[in-house]
């Protein structure tokens, strides 16, 4: 009878090694969890696109490699990252960028959750959101790659060169290659077709100049006669030198706004008027404080449906036919109409198909447009448009000029380690809305960074 604790003990040993195995397994990270931001980090330093082992079924390794190809090729700089749903998002977002220490554009699928932050050097926050809730409730690989498209098109700067993708002069390897194959393409009949586009292409280019000359024409007469319905002197009592210098910018931009229009001899041009017109108006609203002796405004842009409705007071949601709800900067008359279920006072313009909005009404209004909503917001605010998908396209460029969002000189890829501004990577969408990771709070993908 005492032999049957003998022969009890090896089986009891197993179980207490079984019981232990199963607990280890039990307490164990999974194989995810090993992978952390400096890992992610660090991978992003080399390539623009990282997928997590544990997310791989979200976007294949060749799917990958596809958009980072792209990314390269567009020498921009965006970093996208793919990462199991229970990754940890504590301080996700500022903690990559700091640990990455790159200038860029941040988008991370989280399992099936969506999400962006980048320093306002290369995009502007309103920009970004508007770019993230476009693609909500996409396919990991169509949402990445619309994503991917849309932020390409707008996003100011280059990519670092840790990614190998130019040389050191910053010319892109893509670049590089079709000068050669130019080169080596030469001859009388490769110049013959050269010739015959270039001028196909002017042509072009002169008829959309023609159609942008008559909105500008237009916009370039509101201002005048805003200056001249203006009851300002500069000698008048009470005015001081800050009234006049006001006054003078204001003069100086409607001057300036004219002879941009006189020398502009491609769509591109026309920024440069646009922009002078909205710097007019901006000095007209400080003047028009200072007289009343209200708070001088900030500086914001102009009413996202009519610029000529002068700066805007605030952001209000609105939603395009067809496309998703967006932040667009607005008037005060715009914002009290949308408040009321009206419909906002639209700028419209004549098309083959009769007035429709400038939005609407085709690629020659994108320079026009990015005169008054530059730096990398205006594409955001135009996502699901007609002019807004036509700016993502990568002929658009070369045809109306790039003026509508890279300004260049931004700094985008450079490596600036942890000096940047937290905020960029904070929460910014308040309520939750608008493809916020976790409804904003503590500190997880959606805000409280």
């Amino acid at each position: 009878m005492k032999a049957a604790p003998i022969r009890g003990l090896p089986g009891l040993l197993i179980a207490l090694a079984l019981a232990a195995l199963t607990a280890l397994a039990l307490t164990a990270p999974a194989a995810h969890a090993t992978t952390d931001v400096g890992t992610v980090a660090a991978a992003l330093r080399k390539s623009p696109v990282y997928v997590d082992p544990a997310a791989s079924a979200q976007l294949s390794k060749a799917d990958a490699d596809t958009l980072a190809k792209k990314i390269k090729n567009a020498n921009k700089p965006v970093f996208v990252a793919v990462l199991p749903a229970d990754f940890p998002t504590q301080n996700l977002f500022q903690n990559l960028r700091t640990d990455t220490g790159i200038t860029g554009l941040y988008a991370i699928r989280l399992g099936t959750r969506f999400d962006a932050r980048a320093d306002t050097a290369v995009m502007p926050r309103t920009a970004v959101q508007n770019l993230v809730t476009s693609v909500q409730g996409e396919p990991a690989k169509t949402q990445l790659n619309n994503f991917t498209d849309r932020a390409l098109a707008n996003i100011n700067g280059s990519a670092p060169k840790s990614w190998g993708s130019t040389d050191g002069n910053g010319v892109s390897t893509s670049a590089l290659i079709a000068v050669a194959a130019v080169a080596v393409a030469g001859g009388a009949g490769a110049y013959t077709l050269v010739r015959r586009n270039r001028r196909r292409k002017e042509q072009e280019q002169q008829e959309a100049l023609d159609k942008l000359r008559v909105v500008v024409d237009e916009d370039i007469t509101a201002f005048g006669e805003e200056l001249d319905r203006l009851d300002f002197h500069p000698a008048e009592a009470g005015a001081d030198d800050a009234m006049r210098a006001d006054y003078e910018r204001a003069l100086d931009a409607y001057e300036q706004a004219k002879s941009s229009m006189a020398a502009a001899r491609r769509p591109e041009d026309v920024r440069a008027v646009t922009q002078s017109l909205e710097d007019g108006r901006f000095s007209l609203a400080l003047l028009s404080a200072r007289r009343e002796g209200r708070p001088l405004p900030e500086r914001r842009s102009p009413c996202f449906f009519d610029p000529r409705h002068g700066p805007s007071v605030a952001d209000a949601t609105w939603t395009p036919a067809g496309g998703a709800p967006r932040e667009v900067p607005v008037c005060a008359a715009d914002q009290a109409r949308l408040a009321d279920g009206r419909a906002p006072a639209v700028r419209e313009v004549d098309t083959d198909y009769g007035r429709r909005p400038y939005w609407d009404a085709g690629p020659a209004y994108g320079p026009w447009a990015g005169g008054y909503f530059g730096g990398g917001l205006l594409p955001g605010l135009l996502v699901g448009t007609l002019l807004g998908s036509m700016m993502a396209t990568p002929s658009y460029a070369s045809d109306y000029g790039s003026g509508y969002g890279d300004f260049g000189g931004y700094g985008g890829g450079d490596v600036s380690g942890s000096d940047f501004d937290p905020g960029d990577f904070s929460g910014g969408f308040g309520d939750g809305g608008g493809g916020d990771f976790g409804g904003g709070g503590g500190g997880d993908f959606g805000g409280g960074f």
